[in-house]
């Protein structure tokens, strides 16, 4: 975002926060920043929630504040002062004593009209400079991110300069919501939430599993192609694993504890320690390594309640989890294979738009995030660096977003409204190996340390699947779509053939499909299976039975006219198989 924008977004935010002062009087003020396309603030209304009346009321004041030209003013406080000029803003209060313990000995303030608000700044000189922005919903937010805080309400909105980005963004967004995975998937019956079961724990019906069994049941037999060995490990273990993983130390706030009977246990956030177990169980010689498990692993993680979103980020969540445990002197060629099996997913998949980040550790150690070791550090982001270059990979490079022990490569994707999330990671670990006392035998007969690659290959399936969702609009490729064929009889005294040609598809291709030969109209029944994204509707009548023949209706091409059924079948068949 440039500077300008930013400046307009953040001025357009306390203007919102000056209109919902006006309109609601005894407001508690939070925070309102500026946002990768737009911006937020969030109140503490009470007992109130903000309606889509209000939003329009808000929008209608803030175009009357805008017209007003109000400046902006900046002023500074003491931290004493500023305590006292934000006596009745006890959110406000807080972040001040925030920085009063991180080392600040003033403050500064924004004021437009009669509304001074704490504030670094930047802002435009005055409201002229606005106008072009838009209120989009409204929605709870915990104070700080914290559950245990107390819910607050957001309105999120967004400005650009000129009315004609405001239009183009705005008609992005209403296509974006049509491909929205939250939306779609829930009206194409792909999953649901429901309230007694929480937040970030959504189902699957029957249609949302097959498609997840089918890219399980791909990624399992592929990984075993490629040298793989599927294990199988608990869901849970004593709090001991996670101590010698350096989870209970890095990672403890981010997992489930669970009270095993006086033992300290934790739901898993993660397979790579009950794998090493796997490996520590025999003695292993140089001989036998590489060795490269894989599990679909169920993974729980707590996250906020702010974070989570449809089938984007969940506290229980199934990844396509492996660790390859190998020699220095093959470290590159194992790296290498593994962005190999990605790059194949990904192309299979058709996901296209993703990138890529070299995420590195953060040298100033804050806070303990990452296992205290600076030159195994350097020496590992060195050899990814190596192996990334090599490779002709455009990556960008982020300070700090290392996992705790070891410098990663994510590959990055955007989901339709901009938000980019990591949709798959592969790992350098030096530490864990040391930690678990890994050692194989090498040539000279001495026990030596391996190192590990942590990789995941479709990343977590139910992101996956939201991506795929939005990617193609609900209308997925043949080979995933839950059900490839609705045939549907022109009228009752047809069905019988229906009927035939369903068994025929099934014994002869596996075909997943549906007879509709219910009492709706051709018409009616030829437009649902069209609306729940069907890949191909057959409809046959008194000319296809008697000539063993379909006529084929192909999703966004319609009729492809009338073949023998046995045509079909080696068509679909090797669409299937092509994955196309």
């Amino acid at each position: 975002m440039n500077e300008q924008l930013d400046k307009i977004r953040h001025s357009t935010s306390h203007v919102m926060a000056y209109a919902v002062r006006e309109l609601f009087g005894d407001v508690k003020f939070a925070i309102g920043p500026t946002i990768d396309d737009g911006f937020y603030y969030d109140f503490d209304l009470g007992e109130k929630t903000f309606s889509p009346e209000d939003l329009k009321a808000i929008e209608k004041k803030m175009e009357e504040l805008i017209r007003r030209k109000l400046p902006f003013e900046k002023s500074e406080s003491t931290i004493a002062e500023a305590l006292k000029k934000m006596s009745t803003q006890p959110y406000k209060q807080e972040l001040i004593k925030d920085l009063e313990v991180s080392g600040e000995t003033s403050v500064s303030f924004y004021t437009v009209g009669d509304l001074t608000d704490l504030c670094r700044g930047p802002h435009v000189e005055n409201t002229s400079e606005l106008g072009h922005f838009k209120l989009l919903r409204a929605a709870g937010a915990y104070w700080r991110g914290d559950a245990k805080n107390k819910m607050l309400q957001r309105i999120y909105g967004t400005a650009f300069a000129t009315k004609n980005e405001l239009q183009q963004h705005l008609k992005m967004l209403e296509e974006a919501e049509k491909r929205d995975h939250n939306k779609l998937g829930r009206e194409l019956g792909l999953f649901i939430t429901a309230e007694p079961i929480g937040q970030g724990l959504p189902l699957l019906t029957p249609k949302g599993t097959k498609i997840k069994q089918i890219l399980q049941r791909w990624i399992e037999d592929e990984e075993e192609k490629r040298g793989y060995q599927l294990t199988m490990t608990p869901f849970m273990a004593k709090s001991d694993l996670y101590k010698i993983s350096g989870h209970w130390d890095h990672y403890r706030d981010g997992m489930f504890l669970v009270d095993g009977s006086g033992e300290e246990m934790a739901l898993r956030p993660m397979t790579c320690p009950f794998q090493f177990m796997i490996y520590k169980s025999q003695l292993r010689s140089y001989r036998d390594l590489p060795i490269r498990y894989n599990e679909t692993s169920t993974l729980f993680r707590n996250e906020e309640s702010g974070e989570m979103h449809g089938l984007i980020r969940l506290r229980q969540f199934t990844l396509s989890e492996g660790h390859l445990i190998c020699r220095m002197n093959q470290l590159e060629e194992e790296f290498e294979g593994v962005l190999k099996l990605i790059d194949y997913v990904l192309k299979t998949l058709k996901l296209e738009n993703y990138s890529y980040r070299f995420s590195k550790w953060d040298p100033a150690n804050k806070k303990g995030k990452y296992i205290d070791a600076p030159q195994a550090w350097e020496e590992s982001q060195a050899v990814l660096k190596k192996i990334l270059d090599k490779n002709g990979l455009n990556y960008v490079e982020a300070e700090g977003e290392a996992a705790f022990y070891g410098p990663k490569l994510d590959i990055q994707m955007k989901n339709v409204y901009g938000k980019e999330d990591t949709i798959i990671t592969v790992q350098i670990d030096f530490a864990l190996p040391e930690r678990f006392d890994m050692n194989y035998i090498n040539e000279e007969g001495m026990e030596e340390r391996p190192i590990i690659i942590h990789r995941s290959s479709v990343g977590c399936y139910e992101r996956t699947i939201a991506l795929l969702i939005e990617q193609f609009a609900g209308a997925f490729p043949t080979w995933l779509s839950p059900n490839q064929v609705t045939v549907i009889p022109i009228s009752e005294k047809f069905s019988n053939y229906a009927l035939r040609v369903a068994e025929k598809l099934k014994s002869s291709a596996d075909i997943r499909l549906e007879v509709d030969d219910s009492n709706e109209s051709l018409g009616k029944r030829i437009r649902n299976a069209e609306k729940e994204k069907t890949p191909y509707i057959l409809v046959v009548g008194e000319k296809e039975a008697e000539s063993g023949t379909v006529a084929v209706r192909k999703r966004g091409d319609g009729d492809q006219g009338v073949i023998p059924l046995e045509d079909f079948i080696k068509n679909i068949k090797q669409e299937i198989e092509n994955k196309v």
